[in-house]
């Protein structure tokens, strides 16, 4: 196995993979004026260059006939991990077959059989190389262009949180919205960044809206049942309530009660909603806990978070009865 040094990773290489030691150095030899070869000899070591060194390989070229897994297999693993790889086929065999169900399945840009002309393989990966790099540059620019609708994203949630506390309880009431978001803030939002190999903007759209959807109606049969079920019982019971209604079922790992405070000792569930992927469902937990939240606050109660050490804890707090108008755009700001 050869892998690239310090001085080849800052170019991008060549990931060539074939069983035949004479092939390889055949190939480093006509080819290692283009761009830096990294070589391995079966499929299993193709798999584990490509994984170490993906970042810096633009091109993929394997031989068919190895021991053990058949190239093809290299070239399928390389386009679903990889797909920025350019992918090239190569063999001294007449496989008709595999070399045609490569090409329908997408796994190679070009086939080129052995024995080489050397003139037109150097032209190949040339242009397999240019290939690669007209790649890197658009996916760059869709990155730039797309980083703007994934903070999009992070508003819309966070408005949708609003708008289920507006319709839900009371229009003018923000106290279980500020908590909710002060605490998700504690617990690291991360960037719900989409696979944008795998979507466009109008799948995100319609992956959010029933991820939204699916969230605001779990919230609204929670609050259903906390007012059903505690009926009666007021702020002062909130921490004894709130426990008992997180820590149901597999929530006892991620929630607990300490004398008068409640204890989140998972802190990233509270982030669930804002900072997961889109095709990652929201927990009932977490529903019952903006759902908790906003029966807290018509019992006239809140909660504040604080972080102490790798949990973050809520104890009872005086309930705010106004907010800035801007405060919405201060938390959409901040995450």
């Amino acid at each position: 196995m050869n892998e690239p040094n310090a001085t080849q990773a800052l170019s991008p290489a060549i990931l060539f993979v074939d069983d035949e030691a004479t092939a390889v150095k055949y190939f480093q030899r006509a080819i290692g004026a283009l761009a830096p070869v990294v070589t391995g000899g079966s499929v299993e070591e193709g798999k584990a260059l490509l994984d170490a060194h993906a970042d810096s390989l633009a091109v993929l070229v394997s031989d068919q006939r190895m021991p053990g897994e058949y190239g093809n297999e290299l070239l399928r693993y390389a386009r679903e991990r990889y797909p920025h790889i350019v992918r090239i086929l190569t063999t001294a065999y007449s496989e008709i077959e595999h070399t045609v169900a490569a090409v329908n399945e997408g796994q190679i840009h070009r086939y080129i059989k052995k024995p080489w002309d050397i003139t037109a393989l150097r032209m190949e990966l040339k242009q397999a190389l240019e290939m690669a790099g007209l790649r890197k540059e658009r996916d760059q620019l869709v990155r730039e262009k797309l980083s703007v609708l994934q903070k999009q994203t992070i508003a819309t949630r966070v408005g949708l949180v609003r708008a289920l506390a507006a319709s839900l309880s009371a229009p003018e009431r923000f106290q279980p919205v500020e908590t909710y978001l002060a605490s998700a803030a504690l617990a690291g939002v991360q960037n719900p960044e989409p696979d944008w190999l795998l979507m466009d903007y109008a799948d995100l759209v319609a992956a959010e809206s029933k991820r939204g959807g699916g969230f605001g109606h779990a919230v609204a049969a929670q609050l259903a049942a906390l007012r059903a079920r505690y009926a009666g019982r007021g702020a002062g019971d909130a921490v004894a309530v709130l426990a008992e209604v997180l820590a149901e079922g597999e929530g006892a790992a991620t929630v607990r009660r300490d004398g008068d405070a409640l204890v989140w000792t998972r802190p990233a569930a509270l982030a669930e909603y804002l900072g997961e992927p889109v095709k990652q469902d929201v927990s009932a937990q977490h529903a019952a806990w903006l759902a908790g939240l906003l029966w807290l606050d018509e019992a006239g109660g809140a909660l504040k978070a604080t972080r102490e050490g790798d949990v973050i804890v809520f104890r009872a707090a005086e309930r705010s009865v106004e907010f800035p108008a801007d405060r919405l755009a201060v938390w959409i700001e901040q995450f």
